[in-house]
Protein backbone atom coordinates (compact mmCIF):
# COMPACT_ATOMS: atom_id res chain seq x y z
CA UNK A 1 0.00 0.00 0.00
CA UNK A 2 1.47 3.27 -1.15
CA UNK A 3 1.67 5.69 1.85
CA UNK A 4 -0.20 9.07 1.83
CA UNK A 5 2.26 12.21 0.69
CA UNK A 6 1.76 14.94 2.97
CA UNK A 7 2.23 18.51 1.83
CA UNK A 8 1.74 21.06 4.16
CA UNK A 9 4.34 23.39 3.65
CA UNK A 10 3.48 25.55 0.19
CA UNK A 11 6.99 27.20 0.17
CA UNK A 12 8.88 24.36 -1.59
CA UNK A 13 5.84 23.15 -3.91
CA UNK A 14 5.88 26.78 -4.72
CA UNK A 15 9.81 26.22 -5.62
CA UNK A 16 9.66 23.16 -7.60
CA UNK A 17 6.65 24.35 -9.51
CA UNK A 18 9.05 28.01 -10.64
CA UNK A 19 11.65 25.22 -11.11
CA UNK A 20 9.55 23.10 -13.16
CA UNK A 21 7.86 26.04 -15.63
CA UNK A 22 11.35 27.46 -15.92
CA UNK A 23 12.82 23.67 -17.42
CA UNK A 24 9.32 23.74 -19.65
CA UNK A 25 9.99 26.87 -20.80
CA UNK A 26 13.43 26.29 -21.67
CA UNK A 27 11.79 22.69 -23.44
CA UNK A 28 9.13 24.98 -25.68
CA UNK A 29 11.42 27.30 -26.86
CA UNK A 30 13.89 24.53 -28.19
CA UNK A 31 10.50 23.07 -29.74
CA UNK A 32 9.81 26.05 -31.51
CA UNK A 33 6.35 26.09 -29.04
CA UNK A 34 4.86 28.31 -26.95
CA UNK A 35 5.75 27.72 -23.38
CA UNK A 36 2.48 29.84 -22.48
CA UNK A 37 0.79 27.13 -23.87
CA UNK A 38 1.98 24.01 -21.34
CA UNK A 39 -0.36 23.48 -18.47
CA UNK A 40 1.04 21.60 -15.41
CA UNK A 41 -1.54 19.36 -13.89
CA UNK A 42 -0.55 18.12 -10.19
CA UNK A 43 -1.82 14.70 -9.77
CA UNK A 44 -3.43 14.27 -6.36
CA UNK A 45 -3.92 10.45 -5.89
CA UNK A 46 -1.98 10.16 -2.85
CA UNK A 47 -1.85 13.63 -1.81
CA UNK A 48 -4.30 13.60 1.57
CA UNK A 49 -7.61 15.99 0.93
CA UNK A 50 -7.01 17.80 3.88
CA UNK A 51 -3.63 19.46 1.88
CA UNK A 52 -4.81 20.16 -1.12
CA UNK A 53 -5.75 24.33 0.41
CA UNK A 54 -1.45 23.70 0.89
CA UNK A 55 -1.20 23.05 -3.52
CA UNK A 56 -3.59 25.88 -3.76
CA UNK A 57 -1.53 28.26 -1.83
CA UNK A 58 1.95 27.12 -3.77
CA UNK A 59 0.06 28.11 -6.87
CA UNK A 60 -0.88 24.96 -8.42
CA UNK A 61 -4.19 25.70 -10.57
CA UNK A 62 -5.26 22.33 -12.26
CA UNK A 63 -4.92 18.73 -10.47
CA UNK A 64 -5.77 15.63 -11.58
CA UNK A 65 -7.63 12.77 -9.87
CA UNK A 66 -7.82 8.42 -10.79
CA UNK A 67 -10.76 8.00 -8.66
CA UNK A 68 -13.78 8.89 -9.27
CA UNK A 69 -15.16 8.50 -5.83
CA UNK A 70 -12.32 10.89 -4.81
CA UNK A 71 -13.00 13.28 -6.95
CA UNK A 72 -16.58 13.95 -6.28
CA UNK A 73 -15.93 14.12 -2.31
CA UNK A 74 -12.63 16.35 -3.30
CA UNK A 75 -14.25 18.85 -5.43
CA UNK A 76 -17.21 18.73 -2.95
CA UNK A 77 -15.09 20.54 -0.42
CA UNK A 78 -12.37 22.32 -2.39
CA UNK A 79 -13.94 22.73 -5.91
CA UNK A 80 -13.35 26.15 -5.91
CA UNK A 81 -9.38 26.31 -5.16
CA UNK A 82 -9.08 24.26 -8.57
CA UNK A 83 -9.79 23.26 -12.08
CA UNK A 84 -10.29 19.74 -12.10
CA UNK A 85 -9.51 16.62 -14.37
CA UNK A 86 -9.96 13.27 -14.73
CA UNK A 87 -6.89 11.47 -15.48
CA UNK A 88 -7.42 8.19 -13.77
CA UNK A 89 -8.60 5.03 -16.53
CA UNK A 90 -12.60 5.77 -17.01
CA UNK A 91 -14.85 2.97 -15.38
CA UNK A 92 -18.10 3.59 -17.52
CA UNK A 93 -20.35 2.92 -13.76
CA UNK A 94 -17.76 5.82 -12.69
CA UNK A 95 -19.48 8.52 -15.26
CA UNK A 96 -22.01 10.02 -14.22
CA UNK A 97 -20.16 10.85 -10.89
CA UNK A 98 -17.05 12.15 -12.97
CA UNK A 99 -18.65 14.38 -15.57
CA UNK A 100 -20.17 17.31 -13.16
CA UNK A 101 -16.91 17.94 -11.75
CA UNK A 102 -14.41 18.19 -14.65
CA UNK A 103 -13.39 20.31 -17.33
CA UNK A 104 -11.73 17.59 -19.16
CA UNK A 105 -11.51 13.72 -19.19
CA UNK A 106 -7.86 12.78 -20.01
CA UNK A 107 -8.74 8.97 -20.59
CA UNK A 108 -11.86 7.74 -22.94
CA UNK A 109 -10.76 4.56 -24.20
CA UNK A 110 -14.24 2.59 -24.59
CA UNK A 111 -17.45 2.37 -26.70
CA UNK A 112 -19.22 1.65 -22.96
CA UNK A 113 -17.58 5.32 -22.10
CA UNK A 114 -18.78 6.73 -25.00
CA UNK A 115 -22.74 5.53 -24.57
CA UNK A 116 -22.23 6.68 -20.65
CA UNK A 117 -20.78 10.03 -21.78
CA UNK A 118 -24.05 10.31 -24.18
CA UNK A 119 -26.75 9.16 -21.55
CA UNK A 120 -25.46 11.18 -18.99
CA UNK A 121 -24.51 14.61 -21.15
CA UNK A 122 -27.50 16.60 -19.17
CA UNK A 123 -24.81 16.26 -16.22
CA UNK A 124 -21.68 17.16 -17.46
CA UNK A 125 -20.62 20.74 -16.87
CA UNK A 126 -21.06 22.94 -20.34
CA UNK A 127 -17.71 23.20 -20.96
CA UNK A 128 -16.53 19.27 -20.61
CA UNK A 129 -14.56 18.10 -23.29
CA UNK A 130 -12.38 15.07 -23.65
CA UNK A 131 -9.40 13.27 -24.46
CA UNK A 132 -9.32 10.13 -26.49
CA UNK A 133 -6.33 7.83 -24.32
CA UNK A 134 -4.08 6.01 -27.31
CA UNK A 135 -2.25 3.19 -26.73
CA UNK A 136 0.74 4.26 -28.93
CA UNK A 137 2.86 1.44 -28.44
CA UNK A 138 0.22 -1.50 -28.83
CA UNK A 139 1.07 -2.95 -25.64
CA UNK A 140 -1.21 -5.89 -24.60
CA UNK A 141 -3.38 -5.61 -21.70
CA UNK A 142 -2.65 -1.06 -21.58
CA UNK A 143 -5.58 0.89 -21.88
CA UNK A 144 -6.27 2.83 -24.99
CA UNK A 145 -7.77 2.05 -28.49
CA UNK A 146 -5.55 1.58 -31.21
CA UNK A 147 -4.06 4.43 -33.53
CA UNK A 148 -6.18 2.62 -36.32
CA UNK A 149 -9.53 3.00 -34.32
CA UNK A 150 -8.85 6.96 -33.76
CA UNK A 151 -11.56 8.11 -36.21
CA UNK A 152 -14.51 5.50 -35.93
CA UNK A 153 -13.70 7.01 -31.85
CA UNK A 154 -14.42 10.42 -33.20
CA UNK A 155 -17.31 9.78 -35.15
CA UNK A 156 -19.25 8.36 -32.66
CA UNK A 157 -18.20 10.41 -29.69
CA UNK A 158 -21.32 12.72 -27.85
CA UNK A 159 -18.80 14.97 -26.77
CA UNK A 160 -16.50 17.38 -27.61
CA UNK A 161 -12.94 15.81 -28.45
CA UNK A 162 -10.12 18.19 -28.07
CA UNK A 163 -7.36 16.16 -27.91
CA UNK A 164 -5.38 12.87 -27.00
CA UNK A 165 -3.66 11.17 -24.50
CA UNK A 166 -0.93 8.60 -23.75
CA UNK A 167 1.26 6.45 -21.26
CA UNK A 168 4.07 5.47 -23.25
CA UNK A 169 5.96 2.13 -22.10
CA UNK A 170 7.51 2.45 -18.67
CA UNK A 171 11.58 3.21 -19.52
CA UNK A 172 14.25 4.48 -17.87
CA UNK A 173 15.84 6.88 -19.82
CA UNK A 174 13.24 9.46 -20.82
CA UNK A 175 14.57 9.35 -24.25
CA UNK A 176 12.77 6.09 -25.15
CA UNK A 177 9.53 7.86 -24.84
CA UNK A 178 9.77 10.44 -27.11
CA UNK A 179 8.98 8.24 -30.55
CA UNK A 180 5.58 7.78 -28.61
CA UNK A 181 5.41 10.78 -28.28
CA UNK A 182 5.52 12.10 -31.58
CA UNK A 183 3.64 9.61 -32.60
CA UNK A 184 0.45 10.60 -30.68
CA UNK A 185 2.02 14.47 -32.07
CA UNK A 186 1.24 13.64 -35.33
CA UNK A 187 -1.81 11.18 -34.85
CA UNK A 188 -3.30 15.04 -33.21
CA UNK A 189 -2.10 17.45 -36.00
CA UNK A 190 -4.12 15.01 -38.72
CA UNK A 191 -6.88 15.76 -36.94
CA UNK A 192 -6.66 19.19 -35.98
CA UNK A 193 -6.80 18.01 -32.43
CA UNK A 194 -5.13 20.54 -29.94
CA UNK A 195 -4.39 18.84 -26.30
CA UNK A 196 -1.87 16.46 -26.31
CA UNK A 197 -1.81 15.55 -22.27
CA UNK A 198 1.47 13.57 -22.38
CA UNK A 199 4.32 13.31 -20.28
CA UNK A 200 5.27 12.24 -16.67
CA UNK A 201 7.52 13.00 -13.96
CA UNK A 202 10.46 11.06 -15.32
CA UNK A 203 9.51 12.50 -18.92
CA UNK A 204 7.77 15.42 -18.85
CA UNK A 205 10.59 17.81 -20.71
CA UNK A 206 10.40 15.25 -23.57
CA UNK A 207 7.20 15.38 -23.90
CA UNK A 208 7.07 19.35 -23.97
CA UNK A 209 9.29 19.37 -26.63
CA UNK A 210 7.21 16.58 -28.74
CA UNK A 211 4.39 19.48 -28.41
CA UNK A 212 2.44 18.21 -24.66
CA UNK A 213 -0.01 21.06 -24.08
CA UNK A 214 -0.62 19.26 -20.64
CA UNK A 215 1.98 17.43 -18.79
CA UNK A 216 0.75 15.42 -15.54
CA UNK A 217 3.25 15.74 -12.51
CA UNK A 218 3.08 13.26 -9.06
CA UNK A 219 5.09 12.83 -6.26
CA UNK A 220 8.16 15.36 -8.27
CA UNK A 221 6.32 18.22 -7.29
CA UNK A 222 6.06 17.19 -4.22
CA UNK A 223 9.07 16.03 -2.70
Amino acid sequence: MVEPIRVTDPAPVRARLAAMREQISEAAHQAGTDPSAVEILAATKYVPSEDLPTLAAAGIQLVGENRAQDLAARAAVHGELFEWDFIGALQSRRVRTIVPNVRLIHSVASESALRELDRHRALARSELAILIEINVAREPGKSGILPEELDTYLEHTPMPVVGLMCMPPLAPDPENSRRWFAALRELAAARDLPQLSMGTSQDYLVAVQEGATIVRIGTSLYS
